[in-house]
């Protein structure tokens, strides 16, 4: 009777019932290599949806037709930007509507693509009186087109202060035909902001 009592003082279980499960699960990495001037970017698509625009005109948001085949047929200067950049990120934001006028005189057109739609955007472009139109890319997909962003190489690995993996701010000049023309990415936010190139840039990609 002891030896029974002794056989099953413990559950038994059919080693067919256990699933194996692998040790570590390794994500294939990627690091984050920015597309460069001279290189031809791949296709992207900017959505019609009303829910990925926002427009600004002298800080209040405007409502109006939306001409998405002006936009891509001229010369697009491209800025990336996200709230988690904080200061840095309305810096970028100050100086492309500084140039903006000077885009457009060259024949060119300004684009700003966010992967955040928030209400603190509204506040910052009304505090600063912006007009600008922003894109809003919540599967940060163009920017991984970019190779700005990716979920393999977390942005918070490179930079104190930032606790959410974003895009890097970073500004292109891109030609109708998708050749970047020029590209400006300051990872550490020393070099002087480029204006006179990037009006160069647009004049060139026309």
């Amino acid at each position: 009777m002891l030896a029974a009592l002794n056989l099953n003082k413990y559950p038994y279980f059919d080693r067919l019932e256990i699933t194996q499960e692998p040790d570590f699960f390794f994500k294939p990495y990627q690091a984050v290599k920015p597309i460069r001037s001279g290189n031809i970017l791949p296709d992207f698509t900017l959505q019609k949806e009303n829910t990925r625009w926002q427009q600004f005109f002298n800080g209040a948001e405007i409502h109006g037709p939306l001409l998405l085949r002006q936009l891509l047929h001229k010369p697009l200067v491209v800025g990336f930007y996200s709230n988690h950049w904080q200061a840095y990120g309305l810096d970028l934001l100050k100086q492309l509507n500084t140039i903006q006028h000077e885009i457009k005189a060259q024949g060119g057109n300004l684009l700003i693509i966010s992967s955040e739609k928030e209400k603190r955007l509204e506040k910052l472009v009304w505090e600063n009186n912006l007009s600008l139109s922003f894109y809003f890319d919540s599967d940060k997909e163009i920017a991984e087109k970019f190779r700005i962003y990716s979920e393999q190489d977390p942005i918070w690995n490179k930079f104190s202060g930032i606790d959410s993996n974003v895009p890097l701010l970073a500004t292109y000049v891109i030609s109708p035909s998708g050749l970047i023309e020029y590209d400006h990415i300051d990872p550490d936010f020393s070099a002087t902001f480029p204006a006179k190139d990037i009006i160069s840039a647009v004049q060139r990609a026309g």
